[in-house]
């Protein structure tokens, strides 16, 4: 077979290798070739109430971008939030989503996407009668060390320490914002 497998996290990737070239665009290695994720083969989290399957991490990518899928239930969402590294890109698949930036709420529904630029207040929420799935990536990648790290605070007996909570996202870049 051409593909090459590895197991990282407990998920099994595989790799189609490079073809031999001599030209270099400057990725690293682990970035020189196609990466294929299959369907059931995500690192499944919980935590803020949401299950969330992340499909690339930065392990996968480089450091270059984090790809998973998320289904919050109607009327929940992230958090007012800013990130201070990240870039925030948002695909809806089921469902209508409202995103709140810039003091303004916009509606997403199904094939609707959204930009959040780092640095940016913002947050949004399902606004369906369903659960809503969405496609949503940071670049650059990182987002999946933070929610695994909250995944285990919310997996603690008695609930998650909320003050810790934030400690964990100040660390990753994330600040959460009062209304």
């Amino acid at each position: 077979s051409r593909h090459a497998t590895r197991k990282a996290a407990g998920v099994t990737r595989r790799y189609l290798p490079p073809a031999s070239s001599s030209l270099s665009l400057g990725f690293s290695r682990c970035c020189d070739r196609a990466i294929f994720v299959n369907a059931g083969d995500g690192s499944v989290l919980r935590a803020f109430g949401e299950e969330v399957i992340i499909h690339l991490g930065g392990e996968e990518t480089g450091g270059r971008l984090t790809m998973w899928t998320g289904a919050p239930r109607p009327g929940c969402g992230a958090p007012l939030h800013f990130h201070l590294h990240g870039h925030e890109i948002f695909h809806a698949l089921e469902a209508r989503v409202a995103f709140y930036k810039k003091g303004e709420w916009n509606e997403v529904g199904p094939g609707g996407s959204t930009f959040i630029p780092r640095g940016e207040v913002s947050t949004f929420k399902n606004v369906g009668e369903t659960p809503s799935r969405m496609l949503i990536s940071t670049t650059p990648a990182g987002f999946e060390n933070f929610f695994t790290r909250c995944a285990d605070e919310f997996a603690r007996p008695g609930g998650p320490d909320m003050p810790r909570v934030k400690e964990i996202a100040a660390e990753h870049g994330i600040h959460f914002v009062q209304d």
